[in-house]
């Protein structure tokens, strides 16, 4: 069982046991995230212990019945991150009403539903980090966490190095105020270039539309990492499951939180699609 986050109701002692609500035990269980619960306790799809729930303030302990839909709920499994490299042409979602292929889609089969932190859009490629635990998710995309995005990008066009470098600042473009960005030339061939950058928000869309904004277009974009976590030599489409300990060194003082003091089960690297 995943050990709950301390708060005032969530870290009483209730049955003897400690209890959470159960919009976070249904994020920790890798059904969604804790506001996807919430909207599913609101529509009525939860019970515990026979009754339908109308507050995701309820406080649930390891004895509460708890269903979804009618059906009982999983154990909640130990927390797990895994490092994928997701190609170009497949969308972070789960469904997709035009009918397009998805990263959930090409997942192996021996993996446990998995929520992505963060999304890369259709035409980005590079690592993205999935984790079984929607609670885990929600507080690595969190900006507080100071964890940087590097990328790799492709662009077209003329490059003005002094309008990189005032990335740095920030930028307003149509009334959206962007970050920080650290943007560097690497190397120049007739119209094509190749830049790093690194920010720590990451908001929809943000690298090519600030590219946009310098008349540069993006031609390819790849993530190399996110926070410490890298995506070194994975190949495309493969998946491979940080070790337990290295998670819970990075998460330092939250580790807890997600049952990550102890170091036992890391996740095995499951096999990939074909």
């Amino acid at each position: 069982m995943v050990k709950p986050e301390a708060t005032s109701n969530a870290g009483a002692e209730i049955g003897g046991k400690a209890g959470e609500r159960i919009a976070k035990r249904l994020a920790r269980a890798g059904l969604c995230s804790r506001r996807e619960a919430e909207r599913w306790i609101t529509a009525g799809r939860v019970k515990v212990d026979g009754k339908v729930l109308d507050t995701p303030a309820h406080v649930v302990t390891g004895k509460s019945n708890i269903e979804v839909d009618g059906k009982p709920l999983a154990a909640a499994e130990p927390t797990k991150l895994w490092r994928y490299h997701k190609p170009k042409g497949l969308l972070t979602t789960n469904n997709d009403p035009e009918g397009r292929a998805t990263v959930f889609q090409s997942l192996p089969d021996s993996l446990p539903r998995v929520l992505s932190v963060g999304r890369l859009d259709l035409n980005t490629e590079g690592l993205l980090l999935l984790t079984n635990d929607g609670e885990l998710a929600r507080h690595l995309e969190l900006p507080s966490t100071g964890w940087s995005r590097r990328y790799r990008v492709r662009v077209h066009g003329t490059v003005d190095q002094k309008a990189l470098a005032r990335l740095a600042d920030g930028v307003r473009i149509e009334g959206i105020s962007y970050g920080a960005i650290d943007a560097k030339l690497d190397s120049q061939k007739g119209g094509n270039s190749w830049l790093s950058l690194a920010l720590k928000e990451g908001k929809n869309r943000e690298i090519r539309r600030v590219m946009e904004h310098l008349n540069l277009q993006v031609t390819r974009l790849i993530r190399l990492s996110y926070g410490p976590f890298q995506l070194g030599d994975l190949a495309r489409g493969d998946i491979a499951p940080v070790p337990r300990r290295i998670l819970r060194d990075q998460l330092g003082g939250h580790a807890a939180r997600f049952g990550l003091a102890e170091v036992e089960g890391d996740a095995r690297r499951p096999r990939k699609k074909r």
